[in-house]
């Protein structure tokens, strides 16, 4: 059964490509080389044979002139043809009969072919032709003289181009084992850097070590390349060092509520195993501690969600879509109120189309609501307004807070920040650095300022989108506190 012709190439290009750099460009140059080599070969040969023949063929008419002429003074008959010397040209005269006189010693010529024969027949003055057999072969010149023709012709001899042949191929042996070598220390030479580069990438994969940087070295592709993987090992270092700060955080956040719900807890395991726990806690403190515990727990269970989502390094897995931000932004205040019953939200929200994932915004919403619902007094709501404004989605979320300090501003999106006075509030100080990266993640900017209202007035801008058509739109002045 016959093998696929397929097969083959394709071995080939896999054998090809196992191999390494340095002996593609050795491969690459030595065949470069004999390709070089064979076609000027070629070429040689063909301009050596095309010069050899025409020297012949001038030396012949030349030569046959001069017969010509002897002949035309002695007869055809009655010319001298001295004895053939051993070598060189042979001649011979073709008389009006068709037959033909020949020097003493000399070899047997092909018989008079019939062009020859029309030039002795006056048909034409000259011929030059060539016969080739399988022992010699001639280059015959037939030259009208009298009533006849004299012919000169001379062995066709390719020894001078075959002896070239065979320099040229020492030769093209020489220039290819000669170019693989030179291929083969250019190679070395210039893949030099590389193995370098791969040795310290090696190293620093074994060693774990990103704060060595790679010696920039060489020019061009190679120097592109160090300072690709130098800025690699500088985003893998900030990357790390990101980490290791957050893991500090995160350490130093969950301290305080673990210590709290650990002493509150082993003074009631205390109490209970000495069976005073309903006398030394009256009824009220102990609803005080429970509440305390559940308040803890729950601190530390928002705190593990926002480190979660915060560790994740993306917004979420979740696709962009075309939506309504204004449906958005209810859901996150039904969920606010939810969370928080006590908390009151007041919203004046248009209906506003933007490109995004869904549960990243809203809970990018629900942080700011929940960060002003912990300034605001119970008196006063926490307002929430939607609109379109120019090619944005404007968010605005005020409350009727002590405001924020001048001094906290810059700081307010940093991820654990909490300003002195926020301190004895419960939260992570992640909220808002998830806002930050949400709004971020989907080409929109986050602001804090002062609210009329004197409390702080976090602003979102969202990069606008054409809504579905067709779409009823809602009036600016519609109050959509009741959906």
């Amino acid at each position: 059964m016959s093998r696929p012709t397929g097969r083959e190439p394709r071995r080939l290009t896999r054998w090809w490509r196992r191999r390494s750099l340095r002996t593609r460009l050795t491969v690459i140059a030595a065949t470069a080389i004999a390709v070089s080599v064979f076609v000027a070969f070629q070429v040689a040969s063909e301009l050596m044979g095309w010069e050899l023949r025409d020297s012949a063929e001038n030396q012949l008419r030349a030569d046959s002139r001069v017969l010509a002429t002897d002949a035309q003074r002695a007869g055809l008959a009655q010319v001298q043809l001295p004895p053939y010397p051993g070598s060189g040209r042979l001649v011979r005269v073709i008389l009006p009969d068709g037959s033909t006189r020949t020097p003493a010693g000399q070899p047997a010529l092909p018989p008079v072919s019939e062009h020859a024969g029309r030039v002795a027949q006056g048909a034409s003055a000259d011929l030059m032709e060539s016969n080739d057999s399988d022992e010699d072969g001639y280059l015959i010149y037939t030259l009208r003289a009298g009533d006849g023709a004299v012919q000169v012709a001379r062995v066709a001899d390719d020894s001078p181009v075959n002896r070239f042949g065979f320099g040229m191929l020492l030769i093209g042996l020489f220039c290819v084992v000669g170019g693989a070598l030179v291929g083969r220390t250019v190679a070395r030479t210039g893949l030099a850097p590389i193995d370098r580069l791969t040795a310290a990438a090696v190293r620093v994969a074994h060693t774990r070590d990103l704060d060595a940087d790679i010696p920039d070295e060489g020019g061009g592709e190679i120097r592109r390349l160090i300072q690709s993987i130098n800025d690699m090992l500088a985003a893998l270092r900030d990357s790390r060092r990101a980490q290791r700060l957050l893991a500090e955080d995160a350490a130093h956040e969950l301290k305080t509520p673990l210590t709290s719900l650990r002493l509150n807890a082993e003074l009631l395991i205390r109490l209970d195993r000495r069976g005073t726990l309903d006398s030394a806690l009256p009824a009220e403190s102990r609803t005080r501690l429970l509440n305390d515990l559940g308040a803890q727990v729950a601190e530390l269970s928002t705190l593990a969600a926002e480190l979660t989502d915060l560790a994740r390094g993306d917004v979420s897995d979740e696709n962009t879509e075309l939506l309504d931000l204004g449906d958005v932004v209810v859901a996150a205040a039904t969920r606010a109120r939810s969370r928080v019953p006590d908390i009151e939200v007041a919203l004046d929200v248009t209906s506003v189309w933007v490109s995004g994932r869904p549960a990243a915004l809203q809970r990018a919403v629900l942080n700011l609501i929940d960060n002003a619902g912990k300034w605001s007094p119970a008196d006063q709501p926490v307002q929430v307004r939607l609109r379109a404004q120019g090619a944005s989605a404007v968010l605005e979320v005020d409350d009727a807070g002590p405001g924020i300090e001048a001094a906290d501003v810059p700081r307010v999106f940093d991820r654990f920040y909490r300003a002195d006075s926020a301190r004895a509030l419960p939260g992570s100080g992640l909220g808002l650095s998830i806002v930050q990266r949400v709004v971020d993640a989907h080409g929109g900017r986050a602001t804090v300022a002062r609210s009329a209202r004197g409390g702080a007035l976090l602003r979102v801008d969202l990069p606008a989108a054409a809504p579905p058509a067709p779409i009823a739109r809602l009036t600016a002045g519609e109050d959509t506190a009741a959906r």
